[in-house]
């Protein structure tokens, strides 16, 4: 057997020599991830059981309508998922002929926020306004754009993607994405996911893993330094971002103003305890913490289900994890593999952040919990990364 590049890019293709005598043909079937769809379906259930218990006070108060962030949630959820099992049906390769027409809008779309169509929302200019009731979210798109952009890319490199010029092409285009969701969309936390996702895929391509166990300790030597210097003299400082960091490194001292938010969702995890209060039986969520439907709802999740319940949670996104891994080493080609992994990059690097900012562990960013936190783009796009998923799954042909 010898291998040739497949002329589209796309992976590997095997090309077998054909012999006269008779061979055994094995039966085969197409494959389904039934478990990967069972695991959102539980995912969005939970999340919107969850949201109408963290947000029906707030809701009531501002809307008249306890139901108001529920009703919303529910009928875009509804539609995306009927979008995903529409895009389950589209062959991943498709994605490839439109890779720089996908990273282009999604650069020009971020880009226009700054214009007319610009929004802002809570002192940050992120969304554009499609129509009185319909708002997007740019960013949220890039993470999509990006995975099946770089994606396209390595698979058209080859072996020169991890070239020095091949590695420089990659991450420059990463960069110029990242940089213009934190300088224009003034998303910090999106940024990181950005890179996060380039760094995962180039790790997983490239064949010499010691450039990024020097790159760790360079970064961390770097982080270490700048923390000590932020810490030591921007005490004080007006920037929101230096605040946050600042916040981060001392809670106690700024409980009453920059730490409010994640000083009160720490009273909430600890109020909790295992077995937590019960579903709907929380008190932090009535006013204690501010917006807390979007990025801090692990705390309610924590104070009404306990531990147990985050830990239940966890369980759940591990085990989506699991079945995305799972298609991404099975994947019929290169370019349906790298989908998938992107996919399992984005949504660990945002879980983890997420958990990581509700317990303090790392500044806010403003990252939510994928498929439980409110937010009808980011549920949009979740999905459409599902249904891209679930299309790679049914590419794969069981044989017995």
């Amino acid at each position: 057997m010898d291998k040739t590049r497949d002329p589209r890019g796309l992976g590997v293709t095997k090309v077998m020599s054909v012999k006269k005598e008779k061979v055994n043909v094995k039966s085969h079937e197409r494959y389904y991830d039934f478990n990967l769809l069972i695991i959102v379906i539980f995912l969005i259930s939970f999340g919107l059981i969850i949201l109408y218990s963290a947000s029906a006070h707030s809701a009531q108060i501002l809307f008249g309508d306890d139901m108001h962030f529920f009703n919303r949630q529910a009928q875009i959820t509804l539609g995306s998922v009927v979008l995903m099992f529409g895009i389950s049906f589209i062959n991943h390769r498709w994605y490839a002929k439109f890779a720089w027409i996908i990273y282009l809008t999604s650069l020009a779309l971020m880009v226009a926020v700054r214009g007319p169509m610009g929004v802002e929302v809570s002192g940050a200019r992120r969304w554009l306004d499609i129509t009185s009731n319909i708002r997007i979210q740019p960013s949220e798109f890039s993470k999509l754009a990006l995975i099946i952009f770089l994606s396209y890319l390595i698979c058209r490199y080859g072996k020169q993607a991890y070239s020095l010029k091949g590695t420089i092409r990659i991450m420059a285009f990463a960069l110029a994405m990242a940089l213009t969701v934190f300088i224009l969309n003034e998303n910090f936390g999106t940024a990181v996911i950005v890179m996060a996702i380039a760094m995962g895929l180039y790790f997983v391509i490239h064949p010499n893993y010691k450039h990024f166990i020097a790159l760790l300790i360079v970064g961390g030597g770097i982080l270490w330094a700048g923390l000590r210097f932020i810490s030591t003299t921007m005490v004080g400082t007006d920037d929101f971002r230096m605040g946050r960091i600042l916040t981060w490194l001392n809670p106690e001292g700024q409980a009453e103003t920059g730490a409010f938010q994640i000083s009160q969702g720490l009273y909430a995890i600890g109020s909790g305890g295992f077995w937590g209060r019960g579903l709907g039986n929380g008190t932090q969520k009535l006013g204690a913490i501010p917006e807390v439907h979007n990025d801090m709802i692990l705390a309610v999740i924590a104070e009404e289900l306990g531990i147990f319940g985050v830990l239940i949670l966890l369980l759940m996104f591990g085990m989506l994890l699991y079945r995305l891994m799972f298609i991404a080493q099975n994947a019929p080609d290169l370019y349906g593999s790298l989908l998938a992994t992107g996919i399992f990059i984005h949504i660990a690097v945002q879980v983890i952040m997420n958990v990581a900012v509700v317990t303090n562990l790392l500044p806010t960013t403003g990252i939510t919990l994928p498929f439980i936190s409110f937010g009808g783009t980011s549920i949009l796009f979740l999905m459409t990364e599902m249904g891209v998923a679930l299309g790679i799954s049914r590419q794969i042909v069981l044989t017995e």
